[in-house]
């Protein structure tokens, strides 16, 4: 038998016979590591303890200690055990799939009447008796026929039609957890006993058509939730409940921000609270742009078909765009055009009016540009998800040698935002060359090298995802982390050779000739709709004062006070400050309540001590005590809270 070298990660090597499994090397080390190990690693690939090694390779074993593989194995073993369980209990159901998502999996189901709570609570109670059977799990390769023909002879007709799919004649592999038989790429553990009976949650059931298909059956998706343990369990529970009182939508109607209706499928509709917001924040980037060295531009929103064929749009992102046909006058045939879906090519032909000089370059290209793109209804979220929306989009038209300082300048531009807006905690992602690509390797390195050294310099570090950027070239994202730790990929540096080629955007560089400039894409916070959206979550309604879109309400107290809390809501609105008064006939603390649900920051209450000391008696929002101010200090303390933080 053929000898093959394992390379161990302290870096020891050792010898086996090909053929050997990981379990077997594991065995051969100590039976306590046998007993702990998952799977295995094997050239950065995960690997299944029953699979045979053929080749050298470098190995490593993993154990419940290594959260990314446990996590993956974990759930994707909970998958069949819940599709187990549920055949179990209905032997009638029919299968399909059950891939890992995130913090879980889901299963998707053929059963004639639907699943209910109490079924999910009795399906659990089943996989708690499977994973404590400690049932071995293993696996064999069949060639395609034989596993059409078993399950044709079970009755399972989608596991059939999968097969088919399958592209190739490769053998395909099969996987038992017990007695239970799944078809199944793999990895799994070693035996349900490794399963955390305690770390698992049935969190919901909805339906999914077969395949995303409409016109095909209507299946059951039971949704599970799975971690390594109880506390993670509970941990990601309560943060789901947080995340629910913290829903932009709900918060959205408590406050009066927006609403969304079935004829605008989308679109929002922002109510003057909302908008108040938008303009809010959109003003102090607009400042932020103009101190940071940007000209701001402003570009059509329905532009010919010509423009996105040249810019590769329309061969390549077409489905996503809204197609808008003119019936000219006098027009042979219509005119097709398409609302923007992104304004980069937009931006382009402003660079390309008139000659440009390296000694233009960089320039800072920046608007706040309205897009469109078709989303799925289904894939409709709120505002977080829609198919209009307004992004905070520059391109810096730069040389090739001013990546780096642009970089580094942009990470700071960002940084400073962020740290404004609330989110200090927030990390960078390198993406890097994917396998189909243009360009030259030596472009592709010198950009990576370039987009790498600038996060360095910002005094950041960065994580390599290797492979997942544009075909055009590199990028850097952005993932800030919110108040309850969710992570939200906002904003995103690209560098883009290609564009300014396939639109013959050029300059004049010092040998007189003709360069092509690198465009480099960025954004801050994504999309205005989105970002509102993320900053109502991370602050659960409560606003940074400067942003809040009802800052101050005065209430009286008794009628008898109206005169003076109207005058006091006037010195507030003259000094800038979003004040309303309220005098309605109801008692205080049903105001109280009522704009403490609305999130206004600042309630000032007056009553006839108010009115005969010129004093105001504030209660912040959260907090039970009060406490009295003067009328005449009032009112330079709130318009001090009310600057925002570029213009203190």
């Amino acid at each position: 038998m053929a000898q093959i070298s394992l390379t161990f990660p302290d870096g020891n090597i050792r010898n086996f016979e090909a053929g050997v499994t990981p379990a077997e090397v594991a065995a051969s080390i100590a039976v306590s590591l046998a007993k702990k190990a998952i799977s295995a690693t094997l050239d950065g690939a995960h690997f299944d303890m029953q699979w045979p090694i053929m080749a050298d390779a470098a190995i490593s074993l993993n154990t419940m200690t290594d959260d990314a593989p446990a996590l993956e194995l974990i759930r994707h073993d909970m998958a069949h055990v819940m599709a187990r369980a549920v055949q179990e209990i209905w032997p009638d159901v029919k299968v399909t799939i059950g891939p890992v998502i995130k913090d879980g999996w889901y299963y998707d189901f053929d059963r004639t009447e639907p699943f209910t709570p109490e079924d999910l609570g009795a399906i659990e109670a089943k996989m708690k008796q499977i994973i404590n059977l400690r049932d071995p799990v293993r696996t064999e390769t069949w060639d395609r026929a034989r596993a059409i023909a078993h399950y044709e002879q079970k009755g399972e007709p989608y596991k059939v039609e999968l097969i088919h799919s399958i592209p190739g004649d490769e053998a395909l592999r099969m996987y038992w957890h017990g007695h239970w038989q799944d078809l199944c790429r793999g990895p799994h553990l070693q035996h349900t006993g490794q399963l955390p009976a305690d770390g698992f949650k049935l969190m919901s059931v909805a339906g999914a058509y077969w395949r995303g298909d409409s016109s095909r059956p209507m299946l059951q998706r039971i949704y599970g939730v799975a971690f390594k343990n109880r506390d993670d369990l509970k941990a990601h529970l309560t943060m789901l409940e947080e995340a629910a009182k913290r829903d932009h939508r709900k918060l959205g109607r408590e406050m009066n921000l927006f609403h969304m209706q079935e004829e605008a499928p989308g679109q929002i509709f922002w109510h003057p609270n909302g908008w108040t917001i938008y303009t809010t924040l959109q003003d102090y980037m607009r400042r932020k742009q103009r101190a940071d060295g940007y000209v701001e531009v402003n570009t059509p929103q329905v532009v010919n078909r010509k423009l996105w064929e040249a810019s590769g749009h329309w061969e390549n992102y077409q489905e996503n765009m809204f197609i808008v046909e003119v019936d000219e006058e006098h027009a042979r045939e219509k005119t097709v055009n398409a609302l923007k879906p992104m304004n980069c090519p937009c931006h382009v032909q402003i660079f390309n009016v008139g000659l440009k000089s390296y000694r233009d370059l960089p320039l800072r290209m920046a608007e706040f540009g309205s897009c469109n793109r078709y989303e799925p209804s289904g894939a409709l979220h709120g505002i977080m998800r829609v198919r209009g929306f307004t992004q905070d989009d520059a391109h810096i038209f730069c040389m090739e040698d001013q990546i780096e300082a642009e970089g580094v300048k942009f990470i700071q531009f960002l940084s400073g935002i962020y740290a404004d807006l609330g989110f200090d905690k927030w990390r960078i992602k390198l993406s890097t060359r994917p396998e189909k690509r243009i360009g030259t390797e030596a472009s592709w390195d010198y950009a990576e090298a370039a987009l790498a050294a600038a996060v360095t310099a910002a005094g950041h570090e960065y994580e390599i995802f290797a492979g997942e950027g544009a075909f055009y070239g590199p990028k850097l994202e952005f993932v800030l982390t919110d108040a309850i730790g969710r992570d939200w990929q906002c904003g995103t540096l690209q560098v883009d050779p290609n564009l300014p080629e396939r639109l013959d955007a050029s300059y004049i560089g010092q040998d007189g000739a003709k360069h092509r400039p690198i465009m480099l894409h960025r954004a801050v916070l994504g999309s205005f709709e989105r970002f509102i959206g993320i900053l109502i979550e991370s602050h659960a309604g409560k606003l940074p004062f400067w942003l809040a879109p009802r800052q101050v309400v005065v209430a009286a107290i008794v009628s008898d006070a109206d005169e003076y809390a109207m005058e006091v809501a006037a010195a507030l609105n003259a000094a800038g400050i979003r004040a309303e008064v309220d005098l309605r006939n109801e008692k205080i603390n049903y105001k109280i309540r009522e704009h403490s649900v609305g999130k206004v920051p600042t309630i000032l209450a007056v009553g006839m001590r108010e009115v005969e000391e010129r004093t105001v008696s504030v209660r912040r929002l959260g907090e039970a005590n009060t406490h009295s101010e003067t009328f005449e200090a009032i009112v330079p303390m709130l318009v001090d809270e009310a600057t925002p933080p570029d213009m203190k």
